[in-house]
C-alpha cells in the first residue's frame, strides 16, 4: 500500500471532510484507511505552507485534525487548551473542535507509544514495562517531536532515557562507551523509512556490544521489519516496529474525534488488516520450481502486483536474464539482482518470484524480508527443467540443489510442497498465510 488512498490525496480541499491530516509533505499515508476502520470518516491528507497553518487550525471547518511534522509545536500554541501531555511534551499531533468552537490539542502519540510499550512488555517479558524499566536506562534515538512522546512515556515508568543525537555528548557514537548498561533502545528518527530501508541509525555491531539489551523498538511502521529491527532480530533480541503504535494512536485521536469510546480490540484487528495487505509474498525455490506460473495466480487471486525478478533485471539491464549472464558472468548479475531485490523488497503488497540464485547472496535476505512472507516451493528434482536455465544446464539440477536447499529453508517462513499445479501451489500458500 504504496499510494494515498483515491479519495485522500494530497492537496484535496480542507473542507471537504471533517477529519484529516495535516502537514506540510504528506506523500503516502495509511491513515485514512485506519480512520474509516475507526469510524472517523472522510478522512484526508492536508497539506498546507507555514502561512496557511493559523487561518486553517483558526478558521478551517474541521472537526477533528491529526498534526505530523513539521507543525506538532504549533498545533500545540495554537489551541486554546492543551492536554497535560502536551504541556509536558511541548507539542501536539491531535486537535478538536468543540462545539463552542474552542480547539483543544492531545498528544495521542504519547498515549499510543505506552500501549505499544506495555503489549510488548507483556509478549517479550511477560510483565509489566515498569517492571523490567523501573530504575534502568533506555536510549532514545533522535531529539524531535517523537522522541519527546517517548521519553515521558518511559519517564512514568521510572526508566532513565538518554537521548542519542549526532552532536552533544550523546552521540552514536559514544553508545557503548556511555551506556552499556541500556536495556532497551527507541528509534525516534525517519532513518530506514520507506523508501530509504532498510537504513538503520545503528550499526549491528553497536547493539551486539550492549550485554543488557532486552528490547528494540521503532516507531518507523514502514517497512514493516525496519533495518534496526532486522539486525536486533538477527541476535535474537526481541523487536518490534512501529505499525502496532500508528493504528493506537489513531484509536485515541478518533475516540476525541467522535467523543466515544473503542474497543481496545481494533487496535489490533486494523494492525492484523494492514499487515495482511501490505506483506509481499515473496516465493524462492529451484530454477524451474514454478515461482513465476504460482506468482501469477496469487497476484490473481489477491488483486497485486507481480514482479518476476529476473524479469525486472531484464528490464533494467536491457537484456534477457541468460543473455546478461553469458555476457557479464554470474557475478555481474548477482550484483544487478540484489539492485533490483533492494529496489523491489522495498515496496509494499507485491507478490515477489524470485529467481533461483536469490539465496546465494546472504545480503538479500534482509531486503525480501523487510517486507515479506518468504515462501520456498518445494518441487521433487525429477521434475525441474533446465530449459533455458544456463546455471541448471551448466552445473547440473543435483549440484545446485545441494548448494542451494538449506539456504532456501533457513529463508523461508513457509514451505510449500508442490501439488503439481501453479493453481493448487497459489490456493495452499493462500491458506497456510491466512488469506482465505
Amino acid at each position: 500500500m504504496e499510494q494515498p488512498l483515491p479519495d485522500s490525496a494530497p492537496g484535496a480541499r480542507p473542507q471537504e471532510a471533517p477529519y484529516g491530516l495535516l502537514g506540510r509533505t504528506l506523500g503516502h499515508s495509511w491513515s485514512p484507511q485506519i480512520h474509516k476502520r475507526l469510524g472517523s470518516a472522510p478522512y484526508l491528507l492536508i497539506e498546507l505552507e507555514p502561512d496557511e497553518l493559523e487561518p486553517y487550525v483558526r478558521s478551517g471547518r474541521w472537526r477533528g485534525l491529526n498534526v505530523t511534522i513539521p507543525y506538532k509545536r504549533e498545533a500545540a500554541e495554537l489551541a486554546d487548551e492543551q492536554s497535560p501531555r502536551v504541556q509536558r511534551v511541548g507539542a501536539a499531533n491531535t486537535l478538536v473542535r468543540r462545539p463552542d468552537g474552542t480547539v483543544f490539542a492531545e498528544n495521542t502519540d504519547v498515549l499510543g507509544f505506552s500501549w505499544m510499550l506495555e503489549r510488548f512488555a507483556r509478549r517479550a517479558w511477560g510483565t509489566p514495562a515498569a517492571e523490567v524499566l523501573a530504575g534502568a536506562e533506555a536510549l532514545v534515538l533522535g531529539s524531535g517531536g517523537a522522541s519527546r512522546a517517548v521519553i515521558d512515556v518511559l519517564e512514568q515508568t521510572g526508566c532513565r532515557a538518554a537521548v542519542i543525537s549526532r552532536s552533544g555528548s550523546d552521540t552514536y557514537a559514544t553508545i557503548v562507551e556511555r551506556h552499556p548498561r541500556a536495556v532497551l533502545v527507541v528509534n525516534t528518527t525517519p532513518v530506514g523509512m520507506y523508501p530509504h530501508c532498510p537504513d538503520s541509525p545503528l550499526a549491528p555491531q553497536t547493539l551486539e556490544r550492549l550485554p543488557r539489551l532486552r528490547g528494540v523498538l521503532d516507531v518507523v511502521y514502514n517497512p514493516r521489519r525496519t533495518g534496526l529491527c532486522l539486525a536486533a532480530e538477527k541476535l535474537g533480541i526481541p523487536c518490534e516496529s512501529g505499525l502496532a503504535m500508528l493504528v493506537s494512536q489513531a484509536r485515541f485521536s478518533s475516540e476525541l474525534f467522535q467523543g466515544r469510546s473503542l474497543d481496545d480490540a481494533l487496535v489490533e484487528q486494523i494492525a492484523e488488516e494492514l499487515h495482511c495487505q501490505t506483506q509481499n509474498i515473496v516465493l524462492i525455490g529451484m530454477p524451474g520450481a514454478g515461482k513465476t506460473s504460482c506468482g501469477r495466480r496469487l497476484a490473481r487471486a489477491l488483486g497485486r502486483p507481480l514482479v518476476d525478478l529476473d524479469q525486472a533485471c531484464a528490464e533494467k539491464s536491457g537484456m534477457p536474464a541468460p543473455d546478461y549472464l553469458h555476457r557479464f558472468g554470474e557475478e555481474a548479475f548477482r550484483t544487478l539482482e540484489t539492485e533490483v531485490a533492494r529496489e523491489q523488497g522495498a515496496r509494499s503488497g507485491l507478490v515477489i518470484a524470485c529467481g533461483g540464485g536469490i539465496v546465494t547472496r546472504e545480503r538479500n535476505y534482509p531486503l525480501l524480508h523487510q517486507n515479506g512472507a518468504i515462501v520456498l516451493l518445494d518441487r521433487p528434482l525429477g521434475e525441474l527443467s533446465s530449459a533455458g536455465r544456463p546455471l541448471s544446464q551448466s552445473r547440473g539440477v543435483d549440484r545446485l540443489a545441494a548448494e542451494r536447499m538449506p539456504a532456501y529453508r533457513a529463508w523461508a517462513d513457509l514451505a510449500i510442497s508442490c501439488t503439481g499445479s501453479a493453481e493448487g501451489d497459489a490456493q495452499a500458500i493462500l491458506q497456510k498465510l491466512g488469506y482465505e
